[in-house]
């Protein structure tokens, strides 16, 4: 079961949602980053991959929507405080891009 706010604020979480990348959306949709740095209906899976390799810990919440979007559970993460929010965001989504550029590649 989610947490509440209050409870994630008390751990010293932020809440990323995959809707923060997503290229498909605009601004007003939940989009947090400019569209050269999202991708392509991203993830959760992918967006938690970034994370850890950016070194950020956190927590993977699967079975949640996004309360733009109740109807889709997408998931989200919760990521340990290192910084802004905003900060986090852009670490993860250039970790993300590198993440999409590489798997054409492998397969």
């Amino acid at each position: 079961m989610a947490k509440s706010v209050n409870e994630v604020r008390k751990q010293e979480k932020f809440v990323i949602w995959p809707a923060y990348f997503d290229q498909t959306k605009t601004r007003k949709e939940g989009r947090r980053v400019p569209k050269t740095l999202a991708v392509p209906n991203p993830k959760i899976a992918d967006v938690a991959a970034a994370a850890s390799q950016v070194g950020l810990k956190h927590e993977l919440v699967a079975e949640v929507a996004y309360p733009k979007t109740p109807w889709l559970k997408t998931g989200l993460i919760m990521v340990e405080k290192k910084g802004s929010k905003e900060q986090i965001i852009r670490k993860v989504a250039k970790q993300l891009l590198k993440i999409r550029s590489e798997k054409p590649k492998q397969q």
